[in-house]
């Protein structure tokens, strides 16, 4: 069954080779095209249940898919949070909620690409955000920032989180926030969008919130409630682009290894040198330890069960057993690895964000050392 499922991803794949990819990042344009394949195929919508009109796939099959598309040199960011951050609506939000706009997020109708968290002035610490909603009547009004948000220009609705009770009033620092659904198409000048250049092709940008009314219907689940919400979808995120960066590994060493064997110098293939073909092995080896624990991590998820440890830990090992891989690719090309046309400094470009986005590595380690190995907290 997985294997079918990857093959039919491939098959889409190399309709979109390494041309359309340089091309789209050398115009720094959206890739269209590619986005409606997915789409129309129902990949993007494959988490979405069957009762509203989904494939009702797992976690498992979705990091299948999102892993064949990296692999294949594409670039999911540009449409990865379809599939995770529509799961805050499905597993918090109401029924009237459900049946409203999953159906219409299976079918590509509604595009929800859109995830509103980060801020300039809180990063990491999510308990620190100060973009408030305050209740008026039946709607709430928002004031204030949010950085590094991708895929607002390309979106009909944005997972929002804010606080709706001062931090100073709440018991816990991770009360008093709360989960909206916005609709981007009828927020007109209340959104200021400002574009982020970056060093990837990765749509980005900072949003300032100037008056926004949201209707009381739109937000997700209880007041206040917001923050586990959010965790829940987080780690489904986590888990997906862990695959994603299993994908960029394996796009890295399908590449040099096959390049390794044919690049002839001192009359023989440089893959023939251990300082060629170790680094290339041990990011093999790496990448695979990284997509068991993946595996493993969207189980566990799938069957409802406690996943946060091993979401974390598999988008950190994925994450860097990608950067060693591209490392080792870029030594193995030499000078051509700087060269647009082989692809890999694109992708080694690409690879790099997943050490910091969507959460750091090194807050990974303190999350381990302190919930898992039980350390006294060190943030």
């Amino acid at each position: 069954m997985r294997e079918e499922l990857r093959e039919a991803v491939r098959t889409l794949c190399r309709r979109f080779g390494e041309e359309y990819w340089q091309r789209v990042d050398r115009e720094r344009s959206y890739p269209d095209a590619f986005v409606r394949e997915l789409t129309e195929q129902g990949w993007l919508g494959c988490l979405v249940p069957a009762e509203y009109g989904g494939p009702g796939l797992g976690t498992a099959d979705a990091s299948v898919i999102l892993e064949e598309v990296n692999r294949s040199g594409a670039n999911s960011s540009a449409c990865h949070a379809q599939m995770y951050t529509m799961s805050v609506l499905l597993r918090h939000g109401s029924v009237q909620q459900k049946r409203e706009y999953l159906p219409r997020i299976a079918s590509g109708e509604l595009r929800l690409q859109a995830f509103a968290v980060t801020e300039p002035d809180a990063g990491s610490d999510t308990t620190r955000i100060s973009t408030f909603a305050a209740l008026r009547g039946d709607r709430y009004v928002v004031h204030g920032r949010k950085v590094f948000i991708s895929r607002v220009q390309h979106s009909d609705l944005m997972i929002l989180l804010a606080r709706t009770t001062p931090r100073d009033e709440v018991q816990r620092r991770t009360d008093g926030l709360s989960v909206f659904l916005v609709d981007l198409r009828a927020a007109g000048s209340a959104i200021g969008v400002h574009p982020i250049d970056t060093m990837i092709n990765h749509e980005t940008n900072e949003l300032v919130f100037d008056g926004l009314e949201i209707p009381v219907e739109n937000r997700i689940g209880e007041e206040g409630e917001g923050f586990r919400y959010i965790l829940s979808g987080m780690n489904a995120e986590r888990i997906l682009l862990a695959s994603e960066s299993i994908g960029d590994a394996m796009y890295f060493i399908d590449h040099a290894s096959a390049y390794a064997g044919q690049r002839v110098v001192f009359d023989r293939p440089i893959g023939q040198n251990q300082g060629v073909q170790f680094p290339l092995a041990e990011a093999y080896i790496r990448t695979r330890a990284a997509a068991a624990l993946r595996d493993v991590a969207a189980s566990k998820f799938d069957a409802g069960e406690p996943a946060g440890p091993e979401a974390n830990m598999c988008k950190y090992a994925a994450s860097e057993a990608a950067w060693r891989a591209a490392n080792a690719a870029m030594d193995t090309f030499g000078g051509y690895g700087l060269s647009a046309e082989y692809g890999i400094e694109r992708k080694f470009r690409e690879a790099r964000l997943y050490l910091v986005a969507p959460v750091s590595n090194n807050l990974i380690l303190s999350y381990v050392g302190h919930h898992v190995l039980g350390m006294p907290r060190s943030y």
